[in-house]
């Protein structure tokens, strides 16, 4: 079965299945949505970039351009329990790397509720657990903190602290010293915010050289050091940096926020983080953790897709077909795909070319 389906489709169902098995419910979501609901959390999105139309009745609709959203717009208000749940959804938007718009099929959960520290981790813990499932076990999870850059930042008008921000995810240390110049930054504040961009490493080097930050940035630091302790006792933390380039939108971001990298890929597969302040939006109450695995990212690692088949058999007219056939069948059945011809099909790429010589081969 593996064989037969895309990488996309094999990850998509491990990674279901592991949520699954941690008590993560099902969401499900239409492929539209009332545009409203994005244009109001534009700045929550990957793309700004969204595809509409109007629906018969005149309400002007989004073709999905994010499964977060729509999980927070329809969570119950937050009570005692938690709401855990899972997705497995395409998701329309433009890309990067490639022009004009994608279906792009993604694999998250969302954990929304009264969170505390063993939520958190939890989440923490799945997201490096699905690295690890994606890739054999080799990975890196980044993990930074809102509260830090935040604490730092507290007092500054909201256009200088996105375009410190922006400087700081590019780590970009000449920009963040010209920004707080023309801010009215202290040198001091300036400086400390280009160690911090530029700082990266295991938790242990990391978290001492955090310190002195001072009190503003103490509760940040303090959930910080807690999770990364979590995670090393759940032998999470071999693969696990402190990444405090990893930054976003005040407005939306407030806690944890963490990127996921495999090797060969040149960016990011998984990527989430603590959003209360979008909970707030909507108004309601409590905490809102989750991450998002981008399962289009893992045609690249597929060993097999350099593949079509294993091998293309090649047979002449003069060939007996039954002789033919019992040596596919021959050869599939030493758990190889097999496709018969009697020429190169264009563009069909295989590891081995037989050709046909009866069945005293």
């Amino acid at each position: 079965m593996n064989q037969i389906l895309r990488p996309d489709e094999r990850f998509g169902l491990a990674l279901r299945d592991l949520y699954h098995r941690h008590g993560y419910q099902p969401y499900r979501m239409s492929k539209f949505e009332a545009y409203d609901l994005y244009v109001r959390n534009k700045s929550f999105l990957v793309s700004e970039n969204i595809i509409t139309f109007t629906d018969t009745n005149g309400q002007l609709m989004a073709l999905k351009p994010d499964v977060t959203l729509s999980i927070v717009k329809n969570a119950p208000p937050a009570g005692g329990a938690l709401q855990k749940v899972y997705y497995h959804e395409n998701v329309y938007r433009t890309s990067p790397a490639a022009m004009g718009y994608r279906e792009i099929m993604q694999t998250g959960l969302e954990c929304t509720g009264n969170l505390d520290l063993c939520a958190l981790s939890e989440v923490l813990s799945l997201a490096a657990e699905s690295l690890a499932l994606l890739n054999n076990g080799e990975y890196l999870l980044d993990l930074g903190h809102m509260g830090v850059v935040s604490g730092l930042l507290e007092g500054q008008e909201e256009r200088i602290r996105r375009e410190l921000l922006l400087e700081m995810g590019r780590k970009n240390a000449p920009a963040i010293r010209t920004v707080c110049a023309q801010a009215g930054i202290c040198h001091d504040l300036a400086e400390t915010l280009c160690r911090l961009a530029l700082l990266y490493g295991a938790p242990e080097t990391v978290l001492p050289q955090l310190k002195e930050l001072g009190p503003a940035v103490r509760p940040a630091l303090e959930e910080l050091e807690s999770l990364c302790s979590l995670l090393k006792e759940k032998g999470l933390s071999r693969n696990l940096r402190l990444d405090f380039s990893i930054v976003n939108d005040m407005n939306y971001y407030t806690g944890v926020i963490f990127r996921g990298y495999l090797p060969g890929l040149p960016s990011g597969v998984l990527a989430g983080g603590r959003y209360d302040n979008l909970l707030r939006r909507m108004g309601k109450q409590g905490g809102a953790i989750g991450f998002a695995v981008y399962l289009d990212q893992l045609e690249r690692l597929d060993k097999d897709t350099e593949y079509d088949v294993d091998v293309l058999l090649l047979y002449s007219a003069q060939d007996d077909p039954a002789a033919v056939n019992r040596e596919a069948e021959r050869l599939a059945a030493q758990n190889k795909t097999v496709r018969t011809d009697r020429s190169i099909p264009q563009n069909l790429r295989y590891r081995e070319m037989i050709h046909f010589k009866g069945d005293a081969q």
